[in-house]
């Protein structure tokens, strides 16, 4: 079956055969085969069943090897998902969550209809089967005892951002900006609004010249170039990333600005020097709630007695899991945290927090924008890579275009300053240029 998708009139991407069946269950079984259950057991149509009972019956349809359909909430639907083999079937009601990505990827598993629609009705369909937050918590709770130690941190970003920029340079903006975008207009392009998004910290900020500014995981250095040239301060900008930093680097070079931005490859825990303003773009996220207190003492200790800080990063509405197979396979190590485990950062530090702006719907459309230049590029992955890397990275996308979207997972911008600092904005007008 193919899977390179088109953009439909919606804009959603659809499989060119969204109403086909893969050509393994062409054939598979006649229609009197199909009647009496052909290599079905009973024991298999109860599993299913059970399976989208768990996921809160979803408005989806499963289709199993023998081409029989068993239809989640509603009847038969568009999205259907093909289950190949009884394995898979076993895998996948023994944990949906981490093994559908896996089998997807194998084409064990394979979608007709709207990928985006399908992964949003799922994850819709659980948001309604909560198992309560006591439960959540204690799931939070022993995932946060998982160290991210310096040596752990380096293997998890070398495993995501070092597996070459020419495969980022394919689908991000033109300066490799891999974190939400803003989108104040909503006709804007994606390049228009990572620029719009720089922007906005930076006012958050207030940023006057000849500041010095400190940067905790910088990716490919946008943000911290940003600054310089448009707000006239001098930043130290650290990452861990080597492809990152190289690139970054060499931009500055290009740019003239080597002497105002100084890219540092070291751990943020190895922070020096005193600073007008703390940022952090998208890193909080490979942190770990359990460093948190850490991180609160290395920006106190960074910060000058006026100074002020943001951090930005993806969130939840409570303390609780990344979805397993992300975490295994495309993220490791990444721990999104909620509200109240990121106050973890500020309270014990003695800050105090100034604004707090959710911009999940943002992140939905900036994903959007990334899916379909993806898309645009799944030929060239696949030769850089191989298909069943272009089909990870696929689901990977799609499936955070509609945890976003579902609400399932938020974007938080974190405005702070230290306790008692009275040299701060009286209202958000400096945010909003006229």
């Amino acid at each position: 079956m193919s899977m390179r998708n088109d953009q439909s009139a919606s804009g959603r991407y659809v499989p060119e055969d969204r109403c086909l069946a893969p050509p393994w269950i062409e054939g598979a079984a006649t229609p009197g085969e199909r009647g009496r259950g052909f290599g079905l057991a009973a024991a298999d149509r109860l599993l299913v069943n059970k399976m989208l009972q768990s996921l809160g019956g979803p408005p989806i349809t499963i289709v199993l090897w023998n081409g029989e359909e068993i239809a989640g909430r509603g009847g038969i639907h568009p999205e259907r998902v093909f289950i190949r083999d009884r394995g898979a079937l076993l895998k996948l009601v023994a944990n949906p969550e981490y093994w559908f990505g896996d089998l997807y990827v194998d084409k064990r598993i394979e979608i007709a209809g709207d990928l985006l629609t399908l992964i949003e009705a799922v994850y819709r369909s659980l948001q309604s089967t909560s198992k309560g937050p006591d439960l959540q918590k204690r799931i939070a709770e022993f995932l946060d005892s998982r160290r991210n130690s310096l040596d752990d941190s380096r293997r998890n970003i070398h495993h995501h951002y070092d597996i070459g920029n020419e495969f980022y340079r394919l689908w991000l903006d033109g300066q490799m900006a891999y974190t939400c975008a803003y989108f104040p207009e909503g006709t804007l392009g994606l390049e228009a609004a990572q620029v719009a998004k720089m922007d906005h910290i930076c006012r958050k900020l207030w940023l006057k010249p000849g500041e010095n500014v400190v940067e905790a995981g910088c990716g490919w250095g946008a943000m911290a170039l940003h600054m310089a040239r448009h707000y006239g301060v001098t930043v130290k900008a650290f990452n861990i990333s080597t492809e990152q930093l190289a690139f970054a680097r060499d931009r500055a070079r290009a740019e003239g600005l080597q002497d105002r931005v100084e890219f540092i490859e070291d751990d943020y825990r190895n922070l020096s020097g005193e600073f007008d303003a703390f940022v952090s773009v998208g890193m909080l996220e490979h942190v770990g709630p359990a460093h948190y207190q850490g991180l609160g003492g290395v920006i106190r200790r960074s910060l000058k007695v006026n100074g002020r800080g943001l951090i930005h990063s993806i969130g939840r509405d409570s303390p609780g899991a990344l979805n397993a197979w992300i975490a295994r396979r495309i993220f490791p190590g990444a721990r999104p945290p909620s509200l109240s485990q990121m106050m973890q950062i500020f309270e014990p530090a003695g800050f105090s927090v100034l604004d707090i702006e959710n911009l999940r719907l943002h992140y939905a459309r900036t994903l959007e924008h990334w899916l379909q230049r993806f898309e645009a590029s799944a030929d060239r992955v696949a030769g850089m890579f191989d298909p069943a890397f272009v089909r990870a990275w696929r689901l990977y996308l799609a499936g955070s275009v509609a945890a976003f979207r579902s609400g399932d997972m938020q974007l938080f911008q974190v405005v702070f300053a230290r306790s008692g600092c009275n040299d701060i904005p009286w209202t958000r007008l400096h945010q909003y240029p006229r």
